[in-house]
């Protein structure tokens, strides 16, 4: 399994809080959960900084499942490289889309929606997993508690996914859908609300197995050919 990190890089830079979380930064600490998998092949860490965010179209082509975090940049990713990103999930590349990523080009794109949603900061979540039969759920607790996460509340603008996996249910009252797949063309797609960027979710067991199973679960069995290697009858 070739695994490909987008880390935008951009809140590292500018508050020093996160760095304080997460000492070697978020791509760090997703590196870090994708290196517990067996079998497992990390390309690249890339990030807004990178000549083509590190998302070139030979990483791309060489990537079964691309784990996307992003935040206060998502303005700032070029058109063409999120259009790129897009193509490949399309042809069966695997995309797991975490946090404040909900609103990155791709995959909005990829929804044909806002993708917006209520937010505050540092409330409590209960994270429920309500289909527990579902592959990403396999391994974790029915519920579990994150003592600090941003809330994520409804309505978000989102199409009805194919499945939801886990809710979130926050201590100020909101509640959201916290973790849901959709397919897109040849692609999976799932979305986890978690991952704040000053909050250590990344650190919590339950949410390193559900970004791992996810993994697993969005893996392609084959990637369709690009157009331009279809052959005319």
């Amino acid at each position: 399994m070739n695994i490909t990190i987008f880390n935008e890089g951009r809140d590292e830079r500018r508050k020093p809080e996160v760095l304080e979380v997460y000492p070697n930064g978020i791509g760090g600490v997703l590196r870090d959960i994708v290196l517990e998998m067996e079998e497992t092949n990390l390309l690249t860490i890339g990030c807004l900084y990178d000549e083509e965010c590190g998302l070139t179209e030979d990483i791309l082509e060489k990537t079964d499942v691309l784990i996307y975090w992003s935040h206060g940049g998502n303005h700032e990713f070029p058109d063409e490289i999120a259009k790129r990103v897009q193509n490949h999930v399309l042809r069966g590349m695997g995309f797991i889309v975490l946090h404040s990523a909900i609103g990155c080009k791709a995959f909005t794109s990829l929804m044909g929606t806002t993708c917006t949603f209520r937010y505050h900061h540092d409330d409590k979540e209960h994270v429920i997993c309500c289909n527990p039969t579902h592959p990403i759920a396999q391994g974790v607790d029915d519920r579990f508690v994150l003592e600090v996460e941003e809330t994520y509340g409804e309505f978000m603008d989102i199409p009805k996914p194919d499945d939801i996996i886990f809710i979130g249910w926050f201590s100020s009252g909101e509640v959201c859908r916290s973790g849901c797949t959709f397919t897109r063309g040849n692609g999976k797609i799932f979305f986890f609300q978690p991952g704040h960027e000053t909050n250590p979710s990344f650190y919590h067991p339950q949410v390193r197995k559900i970004i791992q199973n996810a993994c697993h679960w969005a893996t392609p069995t084959r990637k369709l050919p690009k157009v331009s290697e279809y052959v005319a009858l």
